[in-house]
């Protein structure tokens, strides 16, 4: 007969595994699933962010800091 600390241990296995098989699965299925912009929604994000280009490189001693 098993002894009931090792069928706990067993079951223990058991749940850390299902727990991070289903962790693996749901973290993969959201990172394949990106959506496409469309284009109406990429010209109002340029309209109220400013343009689409990158930003200029952060000068030395330049403070990070908004200018209002």
């Amino acid at each position: 007969m098993v002894s009931r600390a090792v069928l706990i241990v067993v079951a223990l296995l058991v749940i850390a595994a299902t727990a991070t098989a289903t962790t693996i699965l749901f973290i993969n299925s959201k990172a394949s699933g990106t959506p496409q912009v469309s284009e109406e929604q990429r010209l109002t994000r340029e309209r109220f962010f400013g343009s689409n280009r990158e930003l200029p490189p952060i000068q030395k001693g330049q403070e990070m800091r908004p200018r209002w």
